[in-house]
Order: C-alpha cells, then structure tokens, then sequence
C-alpha cells in the first residue's frame, strides 16, 4: 500500500510539474525577442532595437520608413493586446474578443462608425504618411508573426489575434478621439439642454459659470463675476415643500499639465519644456518609450535623434524632443461636438428635413459579433450632420456632429513634429496634423516658447441653427509666442478669451486652480532647472481647498461639541494632499458632501423630468457653489435645511459620521487609504487574485488628487511625467507608470514604476544597451 502511494505521490509531483512546465513553455513563448539576428522581409537595410535596463527602445535605420517596421516590429511583440483593444474599442468590436460584458461599450462606439471613417482616410493620406504607415503595418505584423506563442492574453482568452492593418493605425486615433472627448457622448452639451428646459435659465447660467478667481488663461482675461438668480426667478422655499434626495456622488474632472519657460531663465539658454498627460493608468501604460535615430542632413551631426513617448499602434513620437525642439500636450477641453435637431418627415420616417428640403437617412445594419454568443444588430441612421444620438430635451432626436466623424480629422500629419528645427516651425504644424485637438507647448534650443491649439478640424459654427460650415483656416488659429515673461502654462483650462474663445468654445474646461497654482509656482521661481519643473509636476499642495479647510473651522465654530474631533483634526491645516494627510481628506469630502446638498434640489428637479441625467464631470458649478455658501441667499436653499449654517454642519456631520464609522475612527483616515493605487492590467480582474498580484503594480498610497498640479486617482494620473532641455537631453527626465511591458515574466514589467511613484526622475536618454536584436533585411 505505502508503494502505491509514494508511485501515486510521484506521478502527482510529476504531474504538477509538466503542468507548470507547460504552462511556463507557453507563456514564455509571447515574451519578445530581445538579442540576435533575425531575417526579415521589409526594411532596405539592417535596423537595430537596443532596450536598456528598463525597456526603453533604441531604433536605429537608414531612414524613417525602416525606422518605422523596425518600430511596429517591437510594438507587435510587446504590446499587440493593447493595440488590438485600442482598435476594438474605437471600432465597437470588443465584443468579438471578450464576449457580452462589452456589448454595451460597443454599441455607444459602433454608432459612430469610427472604422469606416479610418478606411476611408487611411486611403486618403499623402503618400509620404502612408509609406510610414504601411511600413509600420509590416513590421507589426511579423513581430506577431515570429513570437513562438500568440500573446498570453489571446490564450486566456482562447482567441487569436487578427494582422494589423493600415486603417488600424488610424483607429488608434479614433481611441483616444474617444478617450478625450466624453467617449462620444456630448454629455455636456445633453445635459445642459435639460437644465435648461427644466429650471430658470438665470439660474442654469450661474450653475454653469466660470470662477474669475481660479482662471489662469494665458491672455490674463477673466471672466465676469457669477450672478445667483433672485427670489423673483426661482424661490425654493416656495416649492412643493417636500425636500430634494441626495444626489449621487458628482464626478471629479481630470487633467493633464503642460508647461514651458523660455531659455532666459535658463543656465544654457534654451527652452524648458515640461508635459503630464493625465490619462487612465493600466498595465502596461499606455505609452513606449523609445528612442528613434536615421540620418538627416537637417539634424544636429547628421542624425535626426528622437526621444519621449510613442502610442503603441502608431508610428510617431507623440511628446518629447528631436534634439531641436520639445513638444508636449494637454486635452483643449474645448467643444469638438454638438446636437443637431433632426425633423422627420411625418408621412415618410425614413426621411429628415434639410435646408434644401428632405432627405433620406443613411441607414446601416451594424453587426456586433460576441465571442461565444449571437451576434448583435444596430440600426445606425446617419445624417448629413452626424448619426442619430437619441432625442433633445424637447423629445424630438438629434444628430450628434462630432469632428471625429470627418476622415480629415485622421492623419499623421504630427509626425511632422520630428524634422521642425523651431518652436515656430512646430505652430506651423499644428492646423494640419488629423488629432483630437490638443493645447501643444513647444519650445526649442535657441530658448523660443510657443502655444497653439493643434488639431485641423477646428469647426466654424456659422451654418443655421449652429451647424458647422467647414473648419477654421491657419491664420485662425490662436497662438502665444515668446510670451514677455517667457513662461507658458495649460492645464485644460481655458487659455484664451475673445474671439479666440468664440472660436474654441467650451467643451467642458477645468476650473482652473490647477493652472493658476502651476502659473504661480512658475511666477515664484526666476531660473529653472529640469529639477525645478518636477517640483511643480509633483506638487501637491491643496491652495485651492485652503478655503474650504477655512469654511469648516468656522462652521465648527458654532457646533454644539460633538463635532469636537473633526474641528481638532481640521485645524491642523497641513494643506497637501499627502498620502499621510487626514486633515486633507475630511475637509475634501466635506466639499464634497456640501457640494451634493447644494445641487440636490437642483439636479432632482431635471430629474423629475429626465430620470437619465447624470452631472456632468464639464460642468463644475464651483462659482456658484461657493457664492451660495458665502451670500446665503435662503431662495436657492433646498427646504430640507433651516438655513444655510444648517446645511454646512449637516454636511460636517455627514463627513464625520460616514468617515468616524470605519475602523481606527476619523483619526486613521488618511488621504492616503483613499488615494491606494489601483493600476491593473485589463484581464486582472477576471483572474485569480494571485495571477492578478503579479500582473498589476503594487497597491501603493499615492498623493496627491484634483486641482493641484499632482493630479492623482487611484487608476488615473500622469501617464507620463517629463521635462526636456532640446540640445540637453542628457539633463532631461521621462517617468512613466507600469512599465515597458505587461508580461508578467518581461524583465521591463513595471520597470521604472517606483521613479514614476515617489516622483523620482527617470534619465530621458537610455541608459546602456542591455540588449540588441538586429533585423536583417532578406527572405525569411
């Protein structure tokens, strides 16, 4: 008996261990080829991928067509997954790869048909583009193609990855059209029109209302103070008497920071060039660094020497430097989409009114394939405006016009970026690169800054009832160029006023205290060094709750002492959204619970009438918050509440009560506990938790948070973090989160995490070559 148990507890270890060796041969089998040489069909002659300790990729080619397969070569066998989603997701054909959990994010992104539009400006890019590109689709395609096992998630997935395409590249763009302006929705612009046709305009007015006091815009103009509707408008203590319910927690608004300082303020007199592009945090992170180098006559010594941050799907550096000039991006924020009432024809539904008379809709099938289920059907009706996106808030259906709709809208004309030799010459680009349109800062080696708005469809809304007539011409396009005080700053505010503003529009734009604070840390400081400009990236001090911490202690002033521990830890003031804080974090859900009893009666009474209206993260309605707490007008006070000193220690009760109730009570509650970083790999959740582990990066109290310039969620935030002296990049830094790679056994996997964590500067430049693949050019 005892021989039959060690035979049966010998072939269980044995078992167990070609089990773990097989599944060991085939996750190795999708890590990328890092040393040797390879034959490759593609390049005119040999490309060289260098990675150092970290990742970081060194392309070295004859020219930029090799430079791009040799590119798309290593993004295929590093990051094919997340391309492929970022296609997918762009496209609505997620539900093909994951099943019906996506179905619903597919069929919001299907109605715009974003592949139909990449194909058709895939086939109409300039020749010079669509070279890149194509060599870009090849060497994607055999990067696939020469791993030894499909990507690890495609076996998870029990899928196979489908070949890159031209068109995909531009999909990529469709991505992050998505990604930054409200996924498509205008849930803005809906909002807004049920507020309108629900409560006073006077009062819709005051709640959509800049604050003059955080606006940090680049031309210095500021808005008019806010004006809170009188009794004679809307009275709330003469309503139905029944108190509003609280509304749901109000989204934050989210952000990215750019900021420049000409080469008068610094020690070698050129520009410092500063970019975090706030976006959702996973792994691995969105961007690749990389390093892309092929001769050229107009570069320093011959060399055209790219440096920064490349999009995984597309062959251009999107933000860093060419060795003359440093560029790098924030989201405008301004208003890209509008609705279009759409009229019927009553004795004809298949038919719309137009100006020139009626015309038929542009009716498509779409079919939604689901992995391991039926397929899905969605009726697209198209107009000359845009595709039908539900009804207006007078019930008749509107047409969403969305830049993103136009082929123009898509190219690779930012790749122009790599050869300007000025910061001049990189605002001449902007009003023909095909993007979501961005706030682009650039700055060069003679010490020039520049700001423009870069992105070629920015719509002319002269047509009848707002509808767009073509888009605006170069000379249009607003732009600072070597500003007197030499220093530039955005931070999705707003960045100019006039008819530069009328032009832009807003489309949901920060407040601004986070520009403000980064504009007065810049006004603080006379010389920079790259040193200087991760000071302000990191900083998270809490100027702008400084007032609300203020509100509170005099509110607490009037308690009755069982608020007696919440005004002791408040008093501490220490003013920084550190990982530490407990004074930050209850004196923000403080704001936060004043802010929900304010709006309440407001957002219930929209409600009544349109039971689907969410507050938008664009609409902050800080001005007239704070107008309201500070005048106490009692006509604009729900009835729930006495008075207004009612409301506030309700809302300093709400924060003790809900915080004091957890373990350690309101003493243990640090920002930190808040503030736990969850920066995880798209498939970790549907995984056991200790495959998950080894995927995500560590679960880590992360500072910082909303209006400062530290900008931190737990799954969002800087998803790079850099400053660049062009001509001095060995004195620049690049940090980024998760790492190079998402393979769990890549040597690069969360490699530089921790730098990017506690705000340590990653050198820009690789450091040395740990290893060196060169692709041959031949026949396989």
């Amino acid at each position: 008996m005892r021989r039959i148990l060690v035979r049966l507890l010998i072939a269980l270890v044995l078992l167990i261990g070609l089990a773990a060796g097989a599944g060991w041969y085939l996750l190795s089998g999708s890590l990328a080829r890092l040393d040797g040489s390879i034959t490759v069909a593609g390049p005119v002659a040999p490309v060289t991928l260098e990675r150092d300790a970290l990742g970081t990729l060194t392309v070295d080619g004859r020219n930029r067509h090799d430079v791009a397969w040799g590119l798309g070569y290593a993004h295929g066998q590093d990051r094919f997954f997340q391309m492929d989603l970022l296609r997918r997701v762009a496209a609505g054909e997620l539900s093909a790869l994951v099943g019906a959990a996506a179905l619903k994010v597919d069929e919001g992104h299907r109605r715009h048909r974003l592949r139909d539009v990449a194909r058709r400006a895939y086939e109409a890019l300039p020749s010079d583009q669509r070279d890149v590109v194509d060599a870009y689709r090849d060497g994607v395609n055999a990067g696939l193609g020469a791993l030894r096992v499909r990507p690890w998630e495609y076996l998870t997935l029990r899928q196979s990855p489908r070949p890159w395409k031209g068109e995909d590249t531009l999909l990529v763009l469709g991505a992050m059209y998505l990604d930054l302006n409200e996924d498509g929705t205008n849930q803005r612009e809906r909002l807004i029109g049920r507020l309108r046709a629900t409560l006073p305009s006077p009062l819709v007015d005051a709640l959509l209302a800049p604050d003059p006091r955080w606006e940090a815009p680049l031309d210095g103009s500021l808005s008019a103070d806010v004006v809170l509707p009188g009794p004679e408008v809307i009275d709330l203590r003469r309503a139905d008497g029944a108190a509003s319910p609280s509304p749901a927690p109000l989204p934050e608004l989210p952000g990215s920071n750019s900021f420049a300082v000409g080469g008068g303020l610094t020690a070698d007199g050129a520009a410092l060039v500063a970019n975090d592009m706030h976006l959702g945090l996973r792994v691995p992170d969105i961007w690749y660094r990389a390093r892309l180098r092929y001769p050229d006559a107009t570069a320093p010594g011959g060399i055209r020497d790219l440096n920064g941050v490349t999009l995984p799907g597309t062959p251009a550096l999107v933000a860093g430097s060419n060795g003359q000039v440093a560029w790098g991006f924030t989201n405008t924020w301004s208003d890209w989409m509008d609705f279009v009432r759409v009229e019927r024809d009553p004795s004809d539904p298949s038919r719309y009114r137009t100006p020139e008379g009626w015309a038929s809709f542009d009716v498509h099938d779409e079919v939604i394939d689901v992995a391991r289920g039926t397929p899905r059907h969605l009726r697209v009706e198209n107009t000359r405006w845009g595709p039908l996106a539900g009804t207006g808030a007078d019930g008749a259906p509107v047409a969403l016009a969305w830049i993103a709709h136009d082929p123009r809208a898509f190219n690779l004309g930012i790749m122009k970026l790599e050869r300007v030799t000025s910061a001049a010459q990189a605002l001449d680009v902007a009003s023909g690169a095909g993007m979501p349109p961005q706030n682009l800062l650039a700055g060069d080696r003679e010490g020039n800054i520049g700001w423009t708005v870069m992105g070629n469809a920015i719509p002319l809304r002269t047509g009848p009832d707002g509808t767009w007539q073509g888009y605006a011409p170069p000379e249009r396009y607003p732009r600072v160029f070597n500003p007197k005080d030499q220093r530039l700053w955005t931070a999705n505010n707003r960045t100019v006023g006039g008819d530069a503003f009328a032009l832009l529009g807003n489309g949901g734009q920060d407040l601004g205290a986070r520009a403000r604070q980064i504009r007065d840390d810049l006004r603080a400081r006379t010389r920079f060094t790259p040193a200087d400009m991760l000071a302000i990236q990191t900083d998270d001090r809490a100027v702008f709750l400084t007032r609300w911490q203020q509100l509170l202690q005099n509110v607490l002033a009037h308690d009755d002492g069982s608020l007696a521990e919440l005004k002791t830890l408040t008093a501490r003031w220490q003013g920084r959204a550190d990982v530490d804080s407990v004074d930050y974090r209850l004196v923000r859900t403080f704001r936060q619970n004043v802010r929900e009893a304010v709006l309440a009666p407001f957002i219930a009474r929209a409600r009544a009438r349109f039971p689907d209206v969410e507050w938008s993260r664009g609409a902050v309605a800080e001005a007239a918050i704070w107008a309201m707490v500070e005048r106490k007008p009692m006509n604009l006070l729900d009835v729930r509440w006495k008075d207004w000193n009612d409301l506030l220690l309700a809302a300093a009760r709400k924060t003790a009560d809900d915080l004091g109730r957890l373990p350690g009570g309101l003493a243990a509650r640090t920002w930190g506990e808040a503030n736990t970083a969850k920066i995880g790999h798209p498939l970790s959740a549907a995984l056991p938790s200790f495959l998950s582990r080894a995927l995500d990066m560590p679960a880590e109290p992360l500072p910082g948070d909303t209006d400062m310039p530290r900008i931190q969620g737990p799954s969002f935030g800087a998803s790079e973090r850099f400053a660049i002296s062009p001509g001095h990049e060995d004195r620049s830094y690049l940090d980024m989160p998760g790492g190079q790679s998402g393979h769990p056994l890549s040597p690069f996997h969360g490699a530089g995490h921790d730098d990017w964590v506690h705000g340590r500067p990653t050198p820009l430049l690789p450091g040395p070559a740990a290893h060196r693949l060169v692709l041959v050019p031949g026949t396989p």
